[in-house]
């Protein structure tokens, strides 16, 4: 048995969740060491798209531009019957984070851009081919006892906090009894990843093919890749269906040949429905696959792990720093379960559109939505409806003062900054607790003790007065914890208040 060592945070698993996590940890000035048992990152392409809010928050640790060198953005997205005529045709349109609001992305790449950023971090240890065996929870730590898997020696360390980001199958969860209760769906999925050798028509956008006999997922990813889904039929044997004959027949029914994509892999999985009971234990925390599974129809499975990383991350270090206290972190699961939710529910909808086997059913669907889609207006609003939720909680650390811009994400559009050179907002805000205001500052933001910023770009005074907000306290994720009506003073710091690293300046955005 060797080390002791004590860190503020361990984060066990270094998919995109841990790694987001260790990025802002890290960003937080907290000492931090990540667990990963496997050398380096998997080479499978998992996740395939992100979003808008995704980018904003890997924007805060300053690597969305790197990444976003790597990703295909504003690609159309097509629901197809099963002659190829199209019966959707949908464009994502932005929520206001400042980002495109739907990328094509292929995982090992940015699995590695955002390794590459915790390497900035001195206080950050990555521990590579070492696999935590245990976890246990004391009043004031956490105990883990390591495997070396390079070396077959054990060793202990203690961290203030834990975050299980070790996926799916979480070992972590399972060791602290926690259920993970939903479903798995019986129908097995085929997935086959190519690398493209030459460009066919249509090769740029997202396309479902809504076919009953076999619906299939047609996918671009960037850097000269592709992605085919579709699902095995009853009876069909797993050995057979990964036959390079078997994948060829169903790429030729899509009219690819040889000539367009060389095959790189095709796997089988299933598709999950699922959450843990509980998202935390003690100083354990879940974060993504290991909190929670979904569908992958509208892109969303690593997105929510790295939204779970944001939320909980700057409230680890708020209380480790004294800014709060450990009630704080209560506010993770209710804030976030909502959104997971309601995202699941949307993916497992789309994929009901997608996957319909019953022929009359799937002429009626094709026939209808066409029909409702032809009437001015409703095209434009339809991802409203069906894709990405807008980033707002209902409930959890917001201010018990009600008003209607509480709970939301400010948007981020482009400012003024204190050099008056143009950028974006969130590089004024800085990731701190603010005030912002239009018109004169509210007479009692001192009491807040935190950055004063007055707001003059039309777009943000025009989202802050379809709110009824005249001032607004945005946390350090951007969310809106207390607002009030113009001239109206702002809700008094909660009970306990600190914040001691803010200092008060006075800019404009």
């Amino acid at each position: 048995m060797t080390g002791s060592e004590t860190y503020d945070v361990a984060v066990i698993g270094y998919g995109p969740t841990g790694a987001t996590a260790a990025n802002i940890l890290g960003q937080l000035g907290l000492k931090v060491v990540v667990l990963e048992r496997d050398p380096d990152v998997y080479n499978r392409a998992r996740a395939i798209s992100t979003d808008e809010e995704v980018m904003r928050i890997w924007q805060s640790v300053g690597l969305a531009e790197r990444l976003q060198r790597d990703m295909l953005p504003d690609r159309p997205l097509t629901f197809v019957d099963a002659n190829n005529v199209p019966f959707i045709d949908l464009k994502i349109r932005p929520h206001g984070a400042g980002h495109p609001p739907q990328q094509f992305l292929y995982q090992p790449a940015v699995d590695r851009v955002l390794r590459e950023g915790v390497a900035r971090f001195t206080d950050v240890d990555v521990l590579l081919e070492h696999e935590c065996l245990r976890v246990h929870p004391h009043d004031d730590r956490v105990e883990l006892m390591l495997a070396d898997l390079r070396t077959d020696t054990l060793k202990r360390i203690h961290a203030s906090y834990v975050i299980a980001a070790d996926g799916g199958s979480s070992p972590t969860r399972g060791q602290l009894g926690v259920g993970y209760t939903g479903r798995t769906y019986s129908e097995r999925w085929v997935v086959i990843d190519t690398k493209v050798l030459e460009e066919w028509d249509g090769h740029d956008r997202l396309r479902f093919h809504c076919n009953p006999d076999r619906p299939t997922v047609d996918c671009p990813t960037p850097l000269g890749h592709h992605r085919w889904e579709f699902p095995a039929r009853t009876g069909e044997l797993e050995a057979d269906l990964l036959r390079h004959d078997a994948i060829w027949k169903v790429l030729n029914d899509q009219g690819i040949t040889t000539r367009n994509v060389e095959i790189l892999r095709a796997v089988i999985y299933s598709h999950h429905v699922r959450v843990a009971d509980r998202w935390q234990v003690g100083r354990i925390f879940l974060a993504g696959d290991a909190a929670h599974a979904m569908p992958p129809w509208i892109g969303q499975g690593m997105s929510a792990g790295v939204r779970d990383a944001a939320n909980l991350c700057w409230k680890l270090a708020a209380v480790l720093k004294g800014d709060a206290s450990d009630a704080l972190l209560d506010s993770y699961q209710v804030e976030r379960q909502p959104h997971v939710t309601e995202v699941t529910r949307r993916a497992v909808r789309t994929g009901r559109v997608i996957t319909e086997r019953n022929r009359a059913v799937a002429v009626a669907r094709n026939h209808l939505l066409r029909t409702i889609l032809r009437v001015p207006g409703v095209n434009g609003h339809l991802d409203r409806l069906t894709w990405i939720p807008a980033a707002r909680y209902r409930q959890g650390y917001l201010s018990t003062v009600r008003h209607p811009a509480v709970g939301w994400q400010v948007p981020q559009p482009w400012v003024a900054g204190a050099d008056g050179a143009k950028t974006r907002l969130d590089e004024v805000l800085g990731g701190r607790w603010a005030v912002i205001h239009t018109g004169a500052p509210p007479r009692d933001a001192n009491a807040w003790g935190v950055p004063l910023i007055a707001v003059t770009e039309p777009s943000l005074v025009r989202w802050l007065q379809r709110r009824k907000a005249g001032s607004a306290v945005l946390r350090p994720d951007g969310f809106i914890y207390a607002a009030a009506k113009p001239g109206q003073p702002l809700p008094p710091p909660p009970t306990g208040w600190a914040c001691s690293t803010a200092t008060r300046v006075e800019a404009n955005a």
